[in-house]
């Protein structure tokens, strides 16, 4: 149950503001940790590869809603002309968020500190309450039991 409250924040931020936010505040919270002075060359590659699969989630989303002719304002999911189920959307409802998710976890991997991790966490948190349940709510008023199938066959993130 959501308090009245919370509504406000309803569809307000671009995800990709929320993703720099993020990005910064966990850049913030490596000067928590104890200092490691190495940057080993390992960690340089699995960020590099994490960030690669995320920019290919974000990628493969934007182009299949751009073949579908839709909308790809995440503010203005009512202004959505088609439910997108082929290509990426067979494995996520919401591939260019589970791109953004991705990144950031590259973007903890690079910054190897503990704390980081509070970003992708609060992301996924944040995306999740204020910007995909109200998106699903406007989704079943657009698209009805054809909607409700595809939540039912494909999952929310992974």
């Amino acid at each position: 149950m959501t308090h009245p409250g919370e509504r406000w924040l309803e569809l307000k931020v671009p995800p990709p503001l929320v993703v720099l936010v993020a990005a910064l505040a966990m850049w913030g919270f490596t000067f928590l940790a104890p200092f490691i002075p190495s940057l080993p060359a390992w960690r340089i590659y699995v960020a590099l590869a994490l960030a690669l699969v995320g920019g290919a989630f974000d990628l493969a989303g934007l182009l299949s809603m751009r073949r579908a002719r839709t909308t790809i304002l995440p503010w203005q999911p009512e202004k959505t002309q088609a439910l997108v189920q082929s290509g990426v959307y067979r494995l996520t409802r919401n591939p260019m968020y589970v791109g953004l998710l991705w990144e950031l976890v590259a973007w903890a991997t690079y910054l190897f500190s503990p704390w980081a991790l509070l970003g992708p966490l609060a992301f996924f948190g944040y995306i999740s309450r204020f910007q995909i349940k109200p998106e699903e709510r406007v989704l079943r008023e657009l698209f009805g039991p054809e909607y409700g199938a595809y939540q039912a066959r494909v999952r929310r993130w992974l």
